[in-house]
Formats: C-alpha cells, structure tokens, sequence
C-alpha cells in the first residue's frame, strides 16, 4: 500500500529460502514476488461482479496507523497445495 491507502501490489509467491540457500550460498531474506496493482485492476474491472465494487483511488494522505488498520483488515493468507 502507498501512504494514501491504495494497494499498489499483491503478494502472490515467497521465495523459498532453502532453495535459494542451496542454489547461491546466500540465505535471501524477505524475498517476495508481487502482481502490479494495475495488472490486477485489468483483470478485476472485466469480471463484472466485482468491477461494479471497485473504489476509486483515495488521493488525499492518510495517517500511517490508519494506513495499517486498512492493510491488516484485507489482508488474507491464500494457501494451495
């Protein structure tokens, strides 16, 4: 998210540390692989169910507890094996 509020990124893979460990020599740390937000909205705004539930953009600067409380309600973990 950006100090505004608006999700600029989603998440979508971590790198697994043992791998990469094993593949450099290096343990990586907080290596993660994200979707471009605006890749998203492409896609979200051509599903019409959830293009008619899309916010527009907050432009004015928030506070970063406020920012916080936003990101930690919409965050979920997604787990698939």
């Amino acid at each position: 998210m950006d100090e505004h509020g608006n999700v600029v990124g989603v998440v979508s893979a971590k790198l697994n540390a043992s791998a990469a460990l094993a593949a450099s020599g290096a343990l990586p740390e907080n290596v993660n692989y994200a979707v471009k937000s605006s890749y998203l909205l492409s896609f979200l705004e051509s599903v019409p169910e959830v293009s008619a539930k899309l916010k527009a953009p907050i432009g004015t600067e928030r506070k970063f507890d406020d920012v916080v409380q936003t990101a930690q309600a919409a965050a979920v973990l997604v787990m698939v094996y």
